[in-house]
């Protein structure tokens, strides 16, 4: 059965962040996710996931100024001072929180970069960060994200994904596979998950075109779930859909796999 996570960005939106731990854990969520840990204390955090008896499945590194716009950095020129502090400050939280998961956020390069540029900066940012985040016994993973929700993002497909990959030749180097983003930009989920399952550390859901809960769009979840099982995927799926009520009313689709209260 897949290990799904709460995405506490996306879900719960009706009750206060810190509160969100607590309406997953009474949900039968075992797990939880979000994009980002540092605007709070890792103490706070920690006791949290402990309080919910919650694993921390996933985390992303600090991705720029959000409110602005911004990404991630890894693949922007001239920002890779900026880069590496990231790197230190998503270790330190990711071992505070007992996160085994990191996600790399490409970044969307400014107009006046070229696209080779704008690779050769993320491949040399991985190189970094890669062996960095082994050190400490936490995977490092990387997105390929839709350009309808992130227009210009770098990183956009699951091949372009694996390419940059195999030039970076880590084999701390991941790929999250997020169905609703490659729904949107190539189809073909089940194939493509099951032939690259060995390069997939981390997995993300949500039904498109709204990017709703499962169940509300185009994908057959039940069926998506099942080639999970039967490829043997061990990781967390993390739920980052936007809720079309109140995220518990519309957990129909999460009860065959619901744990106990």
């Amino acid at each position: 059965m897949p290990n799904f996570a709460a995405n506490l960005t996306m879900l719960y939106n009706e009750h206060d962040f810190i509160e969100r731990f607590a309406a997953a854990a009474a949900d039968g969520f075992a797990a939880v996710e979000y994009l980002f840990p540092y605007p709070y204390k890792k103490e706070l955090l920690a006791e949290k996931l402990k309080e919910h008896g919650l694993t921390q499945a996933l985390h992303n590194m600090p991705a720029g100024d959000w409110a602005a716009g911004e990404r991630g950095v890894a693949c922007i020129p001239g920002r890779e001072e900026e880069f590496r502090a990231g790197v230190i400050s998503a270790i330190e939280y990711a071992t505070a929180l007992g996160c085994r998961r990191v996600n790399c956020l490409a970044g969307i390069p400014p107009k006046d970069v070229p696209s080779v540029e704008a690779r050769r900066t993320f491949v040399e940012n991985l190189k970094h960060a890669a062996p960095e985040f082994a050190k400490a016994g936490i995977m490092l993973v990387v997105e390929a994200i839709n350009t309808r929700d992130i227009p210009g993002f770098f990183l956009n497909r699951s091949a372009q994904s694996i390419e940059i990959m195999d030039e970076v030749g880590s084999d701390n180097l991941f790929l999250q596979y997020d169905f609703y983003h490659m729904q949107i930009m190539e189809g073909d989920l089940v194939p493509t998950f099951r032939r690259l399952k060995d390069r997939i550390g981390h997995v993300q859901i949500a039904d498109t075109p709204g990017r709703n809960e499962p169940g509300t769009g185009e994908i057959h979840y039940p069926f998506v779930f099942a080639a999970l099982d039967e490829a043997g995927y061990e990781g967390f799926v993390g739920c980052e859909y936007k809720p079309k009520g109140a995220t518990s009313a519309g957990l129909g689709w999460f009860a065959p796999y619901r744990r106990a209260a």
